[in-house]
């Protein structure tokens, strides 16, 4: 298994049927060993039960640790709990919707503060020690609507371009101590928080791509899990679109 002896931390992971929760199943499917977070610990334990049955396996390192990451010090203290990590996929996201003229300000900065502030904190906290001990690997979530005009999505697509713009620093800031950073651009995605929002032809988002479908999760996550692992090696700096098309067209 490509992941077998490292740790992975993913954040926004704990919940049923999002991205995080698949991408956890992958990891562990490698043979990761997993640090999940949310803000709802019996949410949290529904998936960590679900994680130590992926693969055969009946038992394994997998754990949830409850953390609010638009507080700050709640992101100080999940990277000291986290210990070293080999791997860290920043995953958690506030989605805002709604026009500019629209927008207030308390969910312009609750976008902010999970979507840039918190992966800023992580990658700073968490990255100094993945390269004492011989290197490792970030990956940050992103979207297409941070290089789309999506009417109604300033703020998330502000934010999700921010952090493509990290992703690209953070590369060459880090590549010396042999930590990679890249990101994952995902599409229209049938999340179980969009379906339930969206209904599940979520609107017919699967059209304006060529494909002409929304993605499962488990697709998208498989990008994430190369991209962590020593498959991706030589791969640093990039922001890899999991969009069946959407920005190609």
């Amino acid at each position: 298994m490509d992941l077998a002896g490292k740790t992975a931390l993913i954040t926004g992971s704990g919940a049923v049927g999002g991205l995080g929760h698949a991408t956890a199943r992958v990891l562990a499917a490698e043979g990761a060993s997993l640090i999940i977070t949310g803000t709802d610990p019996e949410r949290g334990a529904q998936v960590v039960d679900d994680l130590r049955t992926v693969g055969g396996r009946s038992t394994g390192s997998v754990r949830f640790v409850a953390a609010d990451l638009a507080d700050p010090a709640a992101v100080h203290l999940l990277a000291e709990d986290a210990g070293d990590v080999d791997i860290l996929i920043n995953n958690a996201s506030v989605m805002t919707f709604g026009p500019t003229t629209e927008q207030d300000i308390a969910s312009y900065d609750a976008s902010f503060a999970v979507n840039v502030r918190a992966p800023f904190l992580l990658t700073a906290l968490l990255a100094p020690k993945m390269a004492a001990n011989g290197g490792g690997s970030i990956v940050n979530v992103s979207s297409t609507a941070a290089g789309l005009g999506m009417p109604g999505m300033a703020v998330y697509g502000a934010s999700k371009a921010a952090i493509e713009s990290l992703t690209r620093t953070w590369a060459a800031e880090f590549a010396q101590s042999n930590v990679r950073v890249n990101a994952v651009a995902p599409g229209p995605m049938r999340t179980s928080k969009v379906v339930a929002a969206m209904g599940p032809d979520m609107g017919g988002m699967g059209l304006t791509t060529a494909l002409k479908r929304t993605s499962d999760p488990a697709e998208v996550a498989q990008v994430i899990a190369f991209l962590a692992g020593d498959r991706a090696s030589y791969v640093t700096g990039a922001v890899v679109a999991a969009d069946g098309g959407r920005t190609a067209i």
